[in-house]
């Protein structure tokens, strides 16, 4: 399995430097100076393309990560690469021994159910938003509930099990 690290969403400047939402808690070593890093780009409907960037220089630069990779020296390349995922294999790190840290890979699948016991689902992915993070729940009827992935909504999480304890009208369809 594959996890982002990072992603490409603009350009900065003429000489190629890329801006990089970076999506690790570990920026120095994943992008550090001579890393490669293996990159996704979508073509179009489920098609890809992978290559592999060298990284020549990195800085921080009003909170956001400017990065330089050898196979990209002008703006124009820099703006074809717009939507690179930037991925490492799940194999290549742990969440460690904290009960209460998880990587997004390590919460999908696990089943999802209520404080009262009844069953939501089964968490799709881990959305990601400027407001806060959410879980992406698929049910057994083929619909999507997003949730917010705050305490007071989600209490308990395991790698086994994520109980919810939901709001009036959240999980109703309507």
């Amino acid at each position: 399995m594959d996890l982002v690290i990072g992603r490409v969403t603009k350009t900065h400047g003429v000489r190629g430097e890329l801006v990089v939402d970076v999506r690790t808690d570990d920026p120095e070593e994943r992008f550090a100076i001579g890393q490669k890093l293996r990159g996704r780009l979508s073509t179009g409907k489920n098609t890809f393309v992978e290559n592999s960037y060298t990284v020549t220089a990195a800085r921080n630069h009003s909170g956001r990560l400017l990065l330089s990779v050898a196979e990209v020296g002008d703006r124009d390349s820099a703006m074809a690469l717009r939507g690179l995922l930037f991925l490492i294999d799940a194999d290549e790190v742990s969440s460690g021994d904290d009960p209460d840290e998880f990587y997004d890979h390590e919460l999908q699948g696990v089943p999802v159910r209520t404080v009262d016991g009844d069953d939501v689902g089964v968490v799709a992915d881990v959305v990601h938003l400027p407001a806060g993070d959410l879980l992406s729940v698929s049910t057994d009827e083929g619909r999507e509930i997003l949730i917010p992935f705050v305490t007071a909504i989600v209490p308990t999480v395991s790698r086994s099990l994520i109980e919810i304890d939901p709001p009036d009208g959240l999980l109703d369809p309507e």
